[in-house]
C-alpha cells in the first residue's frame, strides 16, 4: 500500500512540475531548403520558446512532437519528434544609462527546438505546424488567471494554391534581442521588426495570443486541431490593445510606441507578421513575448502641443515626465528679442513675453555633458484679455429665465459657448446657443455655467448663482410711511411683470408701479404683481395725519463743557434744530448739544409734508468749582514739600492722603518716598453738581549714595588717589595733603608729621540734595611693602584664620600666591587683605610650612616683588 501511495505522489509531484507556470512567449519559423526526393519540398521547421529565467528540466521539455495539420482543411497529419537544438539566457549585462533604476540581469530562457529537415509533398493547402504547452507564468496584467492558461504556437506553410511558387517560400526571421527596458507611463519604443529573406513585403499588426495545452494535461503528444482561440483580455485590454490604448504599433516597421499604462508587471503582446508577394498574402508569422512595466524613469522631453495665457504674458513651463536626478534641462521661449531672459535652465521655468502671439518653446533634456539628449517643441499662445461672464434674467420656475453671454475678447472673437444650467432634475439642461433660454421646474438657487472660447484657444469658465423663485419677487422702497392732509405720497414696487394695486380709491393709477396716494385715513395699499401666471402680492401701510404733534425736553442746567443729548416726542418726519452751530447734527430728532452760552435756546421744528410744529428747550450751563493744586514741586529724597492749593468751592479734599500732615488744609506738608501726583478736588453750590480738579507733582528724586573708597594705607611723599562717586559735585574736608577738595578724585601727598586722616565727603546731585561717607588714610613711614605675618591658626576662633597680605604704598597687587612643599600652588589671588584659610579643596590641612609670594605695583609705577613663608599651625 505504500509503495502504491509512493508512486501516485510522484507521479503527481512530476505532473505538478512540469504543469508550472513559466512561458512567456515563442514564434515559429520555416526555411525552404529546396526539392526533396520524388518531388517532395524540403524545409527546416524551428521553434523558439521564451520561459522564465532557469526554468527546471521538468518544464523544459525534450524531445517534443511537431503536431502537422493539412492547411487546407485543417486534418492532423502526423507528429514529428523534435529535439532541443539550444538553451540560453537573454540577460542584459549594463544598465541603460538614460533610465533609472538596475535593468541587468536575466529577463528570459530562451529554447531552440529545431527540425533540421523534412520533406512533404506539395499540396494546394499547404501545412500548418502546431506546438502547444500549459502553462504560462501567472500575475500578468493583461490576461486574468494567466497561470493557468496555455500556449499554443503555430504557423502554416503556404502551399501551391495561395499564388505562383509560394511553396517555396521561407517564413520571416525575427531577432531574438528582446531585453528593452520599459517605465511606467512613459513614453517607450520596442521593436518587433523581422527580416525576410525572399524580399517579401512586411506589415505588422496587434494580434490575439493563442490559448492552448491546460493543467491537466501541460504538454499533449499532439496538438489540437485548428483553427485556435485567443486568450481572455481582462478590460480594457485586447489583443489589438494589449497594453491599452495609448500604445500602438507601427504596420510598416514593427515599432512599437506609446505610453505605457501606469501600472506594474507584464503584459501578453502578440504581433502578426504578414507576408505579401506581388500583392498577395503569402503567410502569417507571429510572435508573442512579455513586455514587462518597470518601476523606473526614463530621460525624457515631453510637452503638451501648446500652452496658452488669457490673462497676462506670463507662462509656467513643465516637462511632462520625472527625469531622473541629475538631469540637465535648456528651455529657448521663442522670443530671441527678450535677450538672455529667452533661456533657462531651470526644471520648470516661467517666462514672460512682451507681446501677444505664438511662440515656439523648445526643451532640451540631458545629463551631465550632453549624454542622452532628447528634445521636444510645443507653441505658447499669448492673447490676455479673456473674460467669461454671463447674465441671467428671470423670476418664477415657471417661467423661462434668458441666459445672456457677457464674455469680451481682446484678441480674435468668441467662438463656442457651453451652457449647463445647473437643473439637477435633468441631465438635458445644456445649450451650445450664445444666449439660450431655461425654464426651471422647481424654485430655489441653480449654480449655472457657461465653458466659452475664443478663436485663439483661450477657454475659460464663468458660474453664476441663479435665484429661481416660487412666485414673482416684489421689492418694496418702503412699506411703511406717514403723510399728512392733504398731501400725497408715491408708491414704489419693482419687479417682473403686470402690477395691481387696491384699493383703488385716492390712487391716481391702480395698475402701474409707482402710483400716487393720497388717503385721508390710515390706509393699507395691497400690490399684486402677475409675471406671465406666477403671482405675488406685499403691502404698504399709509398713516395719516392732520397736524404734527412735538413736545421738546423739558429746560435742563448742565455744568459748562459738558454735552447733552437734546430729543422730543414727536410723530415728525423730518427736523431742524437751531442754532446748529453747537450740535452734532441739526437735522436729526435727537443731537448731541455742547453750548458754551450761560443760556441756549434751543429750537426744534418737525415736518410731515407739508405740516409742521415747533417748541424749545433752554439749556443753562454753570461753570465748573475752579480748584488750584498749586505748582509742581522736586524734592530730595528723604525731604518735604509744602503744597498749597486754593479754589472757589464750598469744601475740597485732597487725595491720596498719604504722607500728608493734614489732607483737612489747603496746604498740607507732604513727605512722599517717591514721585506722587495729588488730585485737589472742589465742590460748589452755584448749581453744577460736577467737581473741579488740579493735580500736582511732588517729583522725588533718588536716594544720593555717596562714596569714597575704601580706608587704605600709604608711605610718606607716595601720591595716593581718592576714589569719591556718586553725584555731580563734591566737597571734601579737612583738606590736609589734599591737592583739591571739590574734585571726586583728589591726590593726597602725606608728610612725617602725619599719621591718619579721616576724610569727609559730602555729594550732591543734580537738584542739590547731598550726601556724605567717610575714609580714612594711614600714614606709614616706611617704603612701599606688602606685609606678610609668618604664621596663621584657621581655627574658627576669629584671631589669626587666614593668612593674608597687607599693602602699604600700594596700588595694586598683580599677585599674592601660596605653595606647598612640592611647589603646588594651593591659592592666589590679587585683593589686598584677600587670604587663603588653609583649606585645599575644602579641606583643612594639617600643620605644615608653606612658601608664599607676592608682586605688587606701587603709586610710582615701580614694581614689588616679596617671598617668604608661614607656617600653619593646628
Amino acid at each position: 500500500m505504500k509503495r502504491i501511495l509512493f508512486i501516485i505522489l510522484t507521479v503527481f509531484l512530476l505532473s505538478s512540475s512540469s504543469n508550472a507556470a513559466h512561458i512567456k512567449g515563442g514564434f515559429f519559423s520555416y526555411k525552404y531548403l529546396g526539392p526533396g526526393s520524388a518531388g517532395n519540398l524540403q524545409y527546416q521547421v524551428t521553434l523558439t520558446v521564451y520561459m522564465i529565467c532557469n526554468p527546471t528540466d521538468a518544464q523544459v521539455s525534450n524531445p517534443i512532437n511537431f503536431s502537422i495539420f493539412n492547411g487546407g482543411n485543417n486534418q492532423f497529419l502526423q507528429n514529428v519528434t523534435v529535439s532541443l537544438k539550444d538553451r540560453y539566457n537573454l540577460n542584459k549585462v549594463f544598465d541603460e544609462p538614460c533610465i533609472t533604476g538596475n535593468e541587468t540581469g536575466c529577463y528570459y530562457t530562451v529554447v531552440v527546438y529545431d527540425l533540421p529537415s523534412i520533406e512533404l509533398p506539395s499540396t494546394p493547402g499547404g501545412y500548418i505546424f502546431s506546438y502547444q504547452r500549459c502553462c504560462r507564468i501567472a500575475g500578468i496584467i493583461n490576461v486574468p488567471g494567466s497561470g493557468s492558461i496555455g500556449n499554443t504556437f503555430s504557423i502554416k506553410i503556404p502551399g501551391t494554391a495561395t499564388a505562383a511558387g509560394a511553396e517555396t517560400n521561407s517564413s520571416p526571421a525575427f531577432q531574438v534581442n528582446d531585453t528593452a527596458v520599459v517605465c511606467r507611463n512613459s513614453f517607450f519604443q520596442y521593436s518587433f521588426q523581422a527580416t525576410d529573406s525572399d524580399g517579401d513585403s512586411l506589415s505588422y499588426q496587434f494580434c490575439s495570443a493563442l490559448e492552448g495545452g491546460s493543467q491537466g494535461d501541460p504538454a499533449p503528444a499532439t496538438a489540437t486541431n485548428p483553427p485556435y482561440f485567443s486568450v481572455p483580455y481582462a478590460s480594457p485590454f485586447s489583443g489589438s490593445q494589449p497594453m491599452g490604448p495609448g500604445v500602438t504599433i507601427n504596420p510598416v516597421t514593427g515599432l512599437i510606441s506609446g505610453i505605457t499604462p501606469d501600472i506594474l508587471g507584464e503584459f501578453v503582446v502578440s504581433v502578426c507578421v504578414n507576408e505579401y508577394r506581388n500583392g498577395v498574402l503569402l503567410g502569417t508569422t507571429q510572435k508573442e513575448l512579455h513586455i514587462r512595466v518597470n518601476d523606473c524613469q526614463p530621460l525624457q522631453a515631453k510637452l503638451d502641443p501648446s500652452i496658452i495665457t488669457c490673462d497676462g504674458f506670463t507662462l509656467n513651463f513643465q516637462n511632462q515626465v520625472t527625469n531622473p536626478s541629475g538631469a540637465e534641462f535648456i528651455w529657448t521661449f521663442g522670443e530671441p528679442a527678450s535677450g538672455i531672459a529667452n533661456t533657462s535652465t531651470l526644471e520648470n521655468p516661467t517666462h514672460t513675453y512682451a507681446d501677444t502671439g505664438v511662440y515656439i518653446v523648445k526643451l532640451v533634456v540631458s545629463l551631465s555633458g550632453g549624454q542622452c539628449a532628447d528634445s521636444t517643441t510645443m507653441l505658447a499662445k499669448v492673447f490676455p484679455g479673456f473674460f467669461p461672464n454671463f447674465t441671467a434674467a428671470g423670476g418664477c420656475f415657471t417661467n423661462p429665465f434668458q441666459f445672456t453671454d457677457q464674455t469680451a475678447t481682446a484678441y480674435g472673437v468668441v467662438d463656442s459657448w457651453r451652457w449647463n444650467f445647473g437643473d439637477l432634475s435633468t441631465l438635458a439642461d445644456t445649450s451650445r446657443n450664445q444666449n439660450p433660454q431655461w425654464t426651471y421646474p422647481t424654485a430655489g438657487t441653480k449654480t449655472a455655467q457657461l465653458i466659452v472660447t475664443n478663436s485663439k484657444g483661450c477657454k475659460d469658465t464663468a458660474s453664476v448663482d441663479v435665484q429661481v423663485f416660487d412666485k414673482p419677487p416684489i421689492t418694496l422702497a418702503f412699506k411703511d410711511t406717514l403723510i399728512c392732509v392733504p398731501d400725497a405720497v408715491m408708491l414704489n414696487a419693482a419687479g417682473t411683470g403686470i402690477f395691481t394695486w387696491t384699493p383703488i380709491t385716492n390712487i391716481n393709477n391702480p395698475s402701474i408701479a409707482t402710483p400716487t396716494v393720497n388717503p385721508t385715513t390710515n390706509t393699507w395699499y395691497v400690490v399684486n404683481l402677475n409675471d406671465n401666471g406666477c403671482l405675488n402680492k406685499d403691502s404698504v401701510h399709509v398713516r395719516v395725519i392732520t397736524g404734527v404733534s412735538l413736545t421738546a425736553i423739558a429746560d435742563t442746567t448742565i455744568c459748562l463743557t459738558d454735552a447733552i443729548q437734546l430729543d422730543a416726542a414727536t410723530d415728525g418726519l423730518q427736523f431742524q434744530w437751531i442754532p446748529a452751530g453747537t450740535l452734532d447734527n441739526p437735522n436729526i430728532r435727537n443731537p448731541k448739544a455742547t453750548p458754551t452760552a450761560a443760556s441756549t435756546n434751543y429750537q426744534i421744528t418737525a415736518r410731515v409734508g407739508s405740516c409742521f410744529a415747533t417748541d424749545n428747550v433752554v439749556i443753562t450751563t454753570i461753570p465748573y468749582p475752579v480748584a488750584n493744586a498749586g505748582a509742581d514741586q522736586t524734592i530730595c529724597y528723604n525731604t518735604s514739600a509744602q503744597l498749597n492749593g486754593s479754589h472757589d468751592g464750598i469744601n475740597f479734599t485732597w487725595s491720596p492722603v498719604s504722607y500728608l500732615d493734614d489732607p483737612a488744609v489747603l496746604n498740607p506738608v507732604s513727605t512722599p518716598p517717591r514721585t506722587t501726583s495729588y488730585i485737589l478736588t472742589a465742590l460748589d453750590n452755584k448749581g453744577c453738581p460736577k467737581p473741579g480738579r488740579d493735580t500736582v507733582i511732588i517729583t522725588v528724586q533718588p536716594k544720593v549714595r555717596a562714596s569714597a573708597g575704601r580706608d587704605t594705607t600709604v608711605v610718606i611723599g607716595q601720591p595716593l588717589l581718592l576714589q569719591g562717586s556718586g553725584g555731580v559735585s563734591y566737597v571734601w574736608s579737612p583738606s590736609t595733603g589734599l591737592s583739591s577738595t571739590t574734585i571726586a578724585n583728589p591726590i593726597g601727598v602725606y608728610g612725617p608729621e602725619t599719621d591718619s586722616v579721616k576724610y569727609k565727603l559730602v555729594v550732591t546731585d543734580a537738584a542739590g540734595c547731598p550726601d556724605s561717607a567717610f575714609v580714612t588714610v594711614y600714614v606709614f613711614k616706611t617704603n612701599p611693602y606688602v606685609f606678610v605675618p609668618t604664621a596663621f591658626t584657621p581655627n574658627n576662633d576669629g584671631k589669626n584664620d587666614v593668612i593674608r597680605p597687607i599693602a602699604v604704598g600700594v596700588e595694586k597687587i598683580n599677585f599674592f600666591s601660596i605653595y606647598n612643599r612640592w611647589g603646588e600652588l594651593v591659592f592666589t589671588t590679587t585683593a589686598n587683605k584677600q587670604g587663603w584659610d588653609g583649606r585645599i579643596g575644602g579641606v583643612l590641612q594639617s600643620s605644615n610650612v608653606y612658601v608664599w609670594m607676592v608682586s605688587a605695583v606701587d603709586y610710582t609705577g615701580k614694581t614689588i616683588f616679596i617671598k617668604g613663608t608661614v607656617t600653619l599651625i593646628r
